[in-house]
């Protein structure tokens, strides 16, 4: 995965024939509805009945979930030791050492908040895995929409892979150098300040070239482009569109009536 400059796997599934725009879609409501939707088992419930089956549809479900669990785990772990322990106006006590004790309170919210961002990142992570960023290109492209807002949202799916690529290939550098990057926590702590500077100025000297190289090809053109890449589309998919935005729609509504 390190070596690919993004997270997309290539499978012969269902879900990879869908038009990118009704992944899109299905990701944008997601999160929407993992946010202000009814129910405080809601998020844990687009996770589980939702998100698992589609990642099974698209024969991802193993990278789905090992990418979930290495991104969040540590983050959700600390959120939760921070708010059972620190929450504030938290009155039910469920169990209290030294100076410290864990509020029942703490927990639920940790909790509430852990799915909602489980939800979000798995939304997105089922986008990556099943859509090319080059289709998605396209077919907003054909649609009509700016191409400077298209880029935007390419590049920001692109951005983790790619950091990911090019921090593999300065520490690899720097270890050819000498650089002890392995070890105690310290060695692994100095050998930090050697391989952001790196990471950081190459990025902006990627941006540069980036911006050259879409100027030399006509990025902001007003004419009407072609593309070589033809992306299925049909009625009914169209209809399953309006159908998750107007449900949407209905569960934010019930959110924020409640």
């Amino acid at each position: 995965m390190s070596a690919r400059l993004s997270l997309y796997i290539e499978r012969d599934s269902p879900l990879h024939r869908l038009n990118p725009l009704t992944k899109l879609t299905l990701a944008l409501c997601l999160v929407l509805v993992d946010f202000l939707g009814p129910g405080y088992w809601l998020p844990t419930l687009l996770y589980l009945l939702v998100l698992i089956p589609l990642s099974m549809w698209g024969r991802v479900a193993g990278p789905f979930l090992r990418t979930t669990v290495r991104l969040l785990l540590p983050l959700v772990a600390f959120l939760f030791v921070m708010q059972s322990l620190f929450y504030p106006g938290g009155r039910t006590v469920i169990f209290a050492f030294w100076i410290f004790s864990v509020k029942l309170e703490g927990v639920q919210f940790a909790y509430l908040t852990a799915t909602r961002i489980i939800t979000m990142v798995g939304s997105f992570l089922l986008l990556l895995f099943s859509t090319h960023p080059g289709a998605l290109m396209a077919d907003l492209n054909r649609r009509g929409v700016s191409p400077s807002l298209t880029y935007v949202i390419v590049s920001t799916l692109q951005i983790i892979p790619e950091m990911r690529a090019k921090a593999n290939t300065i520490v690899d550098a720097q270890r050819a150098r000498g650089l002890e990057t392995g070890g105690s926590p310290l060695n692994r702590a100095r050998a930090l300040v050697p391989l952001v500077g790196p990471l950081v100025f190459g990025s902006l000297v990627d941006v540069e070239e980036r911006a050259i190289a879409l100027e030399a090809r006509a990025f902001k053109a007003k004419r009407v482009k072609t593309s070589l890449i033809e992306i299925p589309d049909s009625p009914g998919q169209h209809s399953l569109r309006l159908a998750l935005a107007a449900l949407t729609l209905i569960l934010i509504g019930l959110g924020l009536w409640r």
